[in-house]
């Protein structure tokens, strides 16, 4: 699914024309990245968290020269379902994979 798959939706759903969508759609995501440059976790109740971690620094291999580099420390977003959301989408993609195999004569 795309921003303007996501876009389009909104508009669908909530009756709201597309551009005002685009707009509140472009805003979240600005304020989520504004917060995570920051250094703050952005936490949404039922949805997940967007948190900033720390990788720390790792020795690597350059194939070609076959030598050793290091890559320093960094930070990284990542996203964390809620539990409500890791569960919800397990029955549901646990239902689809049933019926699947159902119609295909597994078990």
């Amino acid at each position: 699914m795309t921003k303007a798959d996501i876009v389009n939706a909104i508009s669908r759903k909530t009756g709201v024309d597309k551009t005002s969508a685009l707009a509140v759609v472009e805003g979240f995501m600005r304020e989520v990245m504004d917060s995570m440059n920051s250094g703050e976790n952005v936490y949404l109740r039922g949805f997940g968290s967007f948190v900033v971690r720390k990788r720390a620094a790792k020795a690597a291999r350059h194939i070609k020269n076959e030598t050793t580099i290091i890559i320093p420390e960094r930070f990284v977003p990542t996203f964390k379902p809620s539990q409500y959301f890791a569960e919800k989408l397990r029955n549901s993609l646990n239902t689809k994979l049933s019926a699947k195999n159902a119609k295909k004569g597994r078990k």
